[in-house]
């Protein structure tokens, strides 16, 4: 199977970026949270990396390196929504398509297509390529966002080819050359275990060509299970097959409404409706939304100049659901706080992130069910009376020394760019 990976690298410090409009990462930029945060570093700028800021570590860990650095705040949901309209089109030029959408996780930024008899329809590889290039650029747009890809039989050569790959350029491998492609290239970027990578340099095995060149049974015998896929990589064998990636329900259901209304009882009403509906078709199968989005029309023939047609309204649950009066309660408690401000005409519904619905309940937690009823009330509190008004304490390092770095406060709203 012939495989087409394009790598946006640090696509989640990019985003960012474009999103502040800040003109490249020239400075010293950790993306994460604060350095208080009990988060890890998502991704950091060129200078902050040269001085040993690397993603995945702590972020009171980054800070102690460069502790005049900028600390930004993600966007993860806006990340994922931009990631997932790459893939939407993306998937106009081929069917199979894999990857993640999550900011949180390393192959963020990696597109991988299956190619295989898209020829006749596209046209030579390279044109495929400025194909895939122009979706991206148009999906992900931000200075020094620019993609590289890479092109072989196999997940792992793809890959490298990509890494390899100049900005906006290709590395395609002939079908059947894998291991050639791979021969000289040290033998390091067979594994990311470090353990693995220090006894492949004590051993004399520099490049991938050594590794190849060893029966499989050596390498089983010093390596383990490792060693298989070693062997397997360095002879340009699949090990990585093919999983293509499931793309998310997103049910919406709108009703209009004549004639239009200011009052919240009429919305509720119809609030109410849309929610049964959307819930009824996720518990048939077994299903359940982590996030709700309103969008209300509205009617501007008495409202203010200036007044917007659509208002949009987004929030995460305290945790999936497909409770049709915990979504209506919720979002009701949300425009007592911020009533629309002319008369909507049109109201619409739509639940994302659905998930499957089951959960094991622990046997010895008979208050499990409990918490999850108060954090919907307590959401509900914070809508209703302010998020600066309701908060939450988390236990972020008992074992700090001093008492106030052991816990902080957290909203007990998940918003837009909050990491449940």
């Amino acid at each position: 199977m012939r495989r087409l990976h394009c790598l946006v690298p640090h696509l989640a410090l990019g985003l960012e970026l474009a999103r502040r409009s800040t003109p490249g990462p020239r400075e010293l930029l950790v993306l994460g949270g604060q350095p208080w945060d009990a988060g890890p570093v998502i991704d950091a700028s060129p200078d902050a990396r040269a001085l040993g800021v690397r993603r995945g570590m702590p972020l009171g860990t980054a800070h102690r390196l460069i502790p005049e650095a900028t600390f930004l705040e993600p966007d993860l949901d806006a990340d994922r929504r931009s990631v997932e309209d790459a893939f939407e089109a993306l998937a106009r030029l081929s069917p199979s398509l894999s990857g993640s959408a999550d900011p949180t996780v390393p192959s963020f930024g990696l597109f991988e297509l299956g190619i295989d008899g898209l020829g006749r329809l596209w046209g030579p590889d390279e044109v495929l390529v400025e194909r895939v290039h122009g979706v991206l650029r148009t999906a992900l747009p931000g200075d020094g966002l620019e993609p590289r890809t890479g092109i072989a039989g196999t997940a792992f050569a793809a890959t490298i080819a990509a890494v390899t790959a100049r900005p906006s350029a290709s590395v395609i491998v002939p079908p059947g050359d894998d291991a050639v492609f791979l021969a000289d290239r040290s033998s390091s970027l067979l594994t990311t275990d470090p353990d693995v990578r220090a006894r492949l340099r004590r051993l004399g095995l520099h490049r991938i060509c050594d590794v190849a060149g060893l029966p499989r049974s050596a390498l089983i015998a010093r390596f383990g299970d490792e060693g298989t896929r070693l062997h397997a990589r360095a002879r340009g064998e699949e090990t990585d097959p093919f999983r293509p990636r499931r793309t998310p329900e997103r049910l919406a259901l709108g009703l209009p409404i004549d004639p239009p209304v200011e009052e919240l009882e009429p919305l509720r009403f119809v609030l109410r409706r849309l929610a049964t509906a959307l819930t009824d078709q996720l518990t048939a199968r077994g299903l359940a939304a982590d996030r709700v989005i309103l969008t209300m029309t509205l009617d501007l023939a008495f409202a203010r100049r200036g007044t917007p047609e659509r208002l949009e309204v987004e929030q995460r649950f305290p945790e999936p659901t497909a409770d049709p009066e915990a979504i209506e309660r919720l979002m009701l408690a949300h425009l007592e706080r911020t009533p629309p401000p002319a008369a909507v005409e049109h109201l619409e519904l739509e639940l994302r992130g659905t998930t499957p619905a089951g959960q094991q309940l622990p046997l010895f937690v008979p208050q499990a069910a409990r918490s999850a009823r108060l954090d919907w009330q307590l959401a509900r509190l914070a809508l209703t009376y302010g998020e600066d008004r309701v908060r939450r304490v988390v236990v972020t390092d008992p074992e700090a020394p001093l008492p106030e770095h052991r816990w902080a406060w957290r909203s007990v709203i998940l918003g837009a760019g909050e990491r449940p």
